[in-house]
């Protein structure tokens, strides 16, 4: 997809993304950013992030290039590619935040690899996060959040916040919401939450029980 915003050969900056924007600030890194509402606020809000929006399908990413090209911010780009490319196009420890937001919950057994918080997907972000990167995720799925957090665990990764109520609890405030979260909350439906780093375990921020 031809496109000032768009990184035509992603591959070709592996471990030089700072070039691509021109400074060291932490890089965040959006995997399936839809139609770009959530990614596209971050930037405008922390000029001081550069943030790389992923996605797979041209379809969508049209909609959220529609977003892009109505602001004006340096620190924001695209890539058309499939997550499991990610160790591909970023170096090691290169990447300090990863977001996933209401990702597809492959709900079938056998395609449980193919989920963004299997162990298999962990064992990529550990590549190319920083040591003290974090994965933000969010869903309105409960069982790909309950395997969410077994991922977590079995992967030797820090629960470092959980809720199944995102809206209703103390982490609401800051939330950026996206297209489909917002509508589907609108509805009074429950969005989970939870992040992850790699950090020494400390206690669990938690005010709700998940089951």
């Amino acid at each position: 997809m031809e496109s000032p915003y768009v990184i035509q050969d992603p591959k070709s900056w592996k471990g030089r993304w700072s070039d691509v924007f021109g400074n060291d600030n932490p890089i965040h890194v959006e995997i399936g950013m839809g139609k770009g509402r959530f990614i596209t606020t971050l930037a405008l809000e922390n000029p001081d992030i550069n943030y790389v929006g992923i996605e797979k399908y041209s379809s969508v990413l049209i909609r959220a290039l529609e977003k892009r090209e109505k602001i004006e911010v340096s620190n924001l780009v695209f890539i058309r590619m499939d997550a499991e490319e990610l160790t591909d196009v970023f170096g090691y420890h290169e990447v300090s935040r990863i977001y996933l937001n209401f990702s597809d919950p492959w709900p079938k057994d056998r395609h449980a690899k193919r989920r963004l918080t299997s162990q298999e997907y962990f064992g990529r972000y550990n590549q190319v996060l920083k040591n003290e990167g974090t994965v933000e995720f969010k869903t309105d799925n409960r069982e790909l959040f309950l395997f969410s957090l077994e991922s977590v665990e079995i992967s030797g990764w820090n629960l470092v916040l959980s809720t199944a109520d995102l809206h209703h609890s103390i982490y609401c405030a800051d939330n950026v919401m996206t297209e489909y979260e917002e509508r589907f909350s609108s509805q009074g439906n429950p969005i989970y939450k939870m992040v992850a780093d790699r950090q020494p375990a400390a206690s669990v921020n938690t005010g709700e029980s998940v089951i």
